[in-house]
């Protein structure tokens, strides 16, 4: 499954792609889309023209895992349709992946301390 907590690096297709493809025709997709290694241990979402279905793929070290989710009677929240990309934060992934308005997601800035002790 997806792990990596903070660590992990999320991308998102911002063009809806044709929803037919698995494992192979999406990873093949990776690299002229997003411009990175498929194989890179990052989660690439790809979306359905309708909105309301997902496709998530991620190499976990022993092999490429997809995902594929339908929310029922409603939409996910998806970023503007343009060519190109965005990255997200796991904690907006997370949103996302519960159907759930992930720009509202914000983490807050920590202030470097001034003082120790």
């Amino acid at each position: 499954m997806i792990a990596g907590g903070d660590a992990l690096r999320v991308y998102v297709a911002t063009r809806p792609i044709d929803f037919r493809k698995s494992h192979d025709g999406l990873a093949a997709l990776v690299q002229p889309i997003f411009g990175l290694d498929p194989f890179s241990g990052a989660a690439f979402i790809f979306r359905s023209k309708r909105a309301d279905r997902l496709k998530i793929l991620v190499w976990d070290k022993t092999g490429l895992v997809l995902i594929h989710k339908r929310l029922e009677g409603t939409k996910f929240v998806w970023p503007q349709v343009r060519d190109g990309v965005m990255r997200m934060s796991p904690v907006q992934f997370a949103a996302l992946f519960e159907g759930l308005d992930w720009r509202l997601v914000r983490s807050e800035r920590q202030r470097r301390p001034q003082l120790a002790g």
